[in-house]
């Protein structure tokens, strides 16, 4: 199979100009397949225009991450793009923002059926997001969380609002992720809501369970299967959908009685224990592993 082609934009500097145009939102369609295109639609000048506005190039020259560099890849497109960023090369090890998305069609099954005569809706899906500063190292009071190779932007709200501006011009009716991770689940909470409310109130009850124990180290008690259930199992996170509503169809959906109620229902029903012997354990071994012993956790 031919492989698409692959957009590069470099050299971007504080004085660089970008406009959002007509013309860029209403980009040739035919261009669609394997073109260099952001999302089949938007060319990188309205990109870089989207990101300036919601204050991303500012945010890079105040961390010190400039020059920026650009690269999307259009490999498997359609429906699949990736989006990264770098900090002055374009190299694994300067990698600031690591991107893949795509637009699809969610056919909710029993969840929505309730309250929706839709059959369907037309979602921003985050298949993968990375966002981290390489300039930045961890340290005893910033260990790094599972999954993390440099510590985070801290743009949480930031890059959701770029999203949202990206959904409403694709007209969109909300944005979608897959937290791989729990600590990406209870992090995205703020935001996104599952779309199963027995996944919410799992997720409400292992951090209500212990508010004492810091965040970081109760997302590595759970990534190295230390977490128990009241039965005494192994606790084993299994990722669901998070959706960020913009119709009125899935706002009244996660604002309904029944979906809050059920929520508070999975919520209070949930109870679970920490396997200290087993997290001293298998975090000393994981460690020792990677050669991050001194990060305390």
């Amino acid at each position: 199979m031919k492989k698409k082609p692959i957009r590069s934009v470099e050299g971007i500097n504080a004085e660089t100009s970008f406009r959002l145009e007509r013309e860029d939102i209403m980009a040739d369609l035919t261009e669609k397949k394997g073109s260099t295109l952001f999302l089949g639609r938007y060319p990188m000048s309205a990109v870089m225009a989207a990101l300036k506005k919601k204050g991303f190039f500012k945010d890079a020259q105040r961390k010190k991450l400039w020059p920026l560099m650009f690269e999307l890849d259009s490999s498997e497109f359609p429906p699949l793009q990736r989006f990264q960023i770098f900090y002055a090369k374009k190299e694994t090890a300067n990698l600031i923002v690591d991107l893949k998305l795509k637009e699809f069609v969610f056919r909710p099954k029993n969840h929505l059926a309730k309250i929706s005569s839709y059959s369907a809706f037309k979602l921003l899906y985050l298949e993968w997001l990375t966002l981290q500063n390489p300039l930045l190292r961890f340290t005893s009071k910033r260990p790094p969380l599972p999954g993390q190779e440099y510590p985070g932007l801290k743009l949480g709200r930031k890059v959701l609002d770029m999203f949202t501006y990206l959904a409403r011009l694709n007209h969109d009716d909300g944005i979608m992720a897959f937290p791989c991770y729990f600590h990406n689940a209870l992090l995205f909470s703020r935001f996104l809501r599952f779309v199963k409310p027995e996944k919410r109130g799992e997720v409400l009850a292992i951090r209500r369970s212990f508010r004492d124990v810091p965040f970081v180290q109760l997302a590595w008690i759970i990534h190295l299967n230390c977490l128990r259930t009241k039965e005494g199992n192994v606790f084993e996170w299994k990722a669901e959908e998070q959706l960020y509503p913009m119709n009125h169809v899935l706002k009244k959906y996660f604002e309904s009685k029944d979906y809050k109620e059920r929520v508070k229902a999975a919520a209070s029903s949930l109870k679970f224990s920490i396997d200290w012997d087993c997290y001293e354990e298998k975090k000393r071994k994981a460690f020792q592993s990677e050669g991050q012993s001194g990060a305390k956790l």
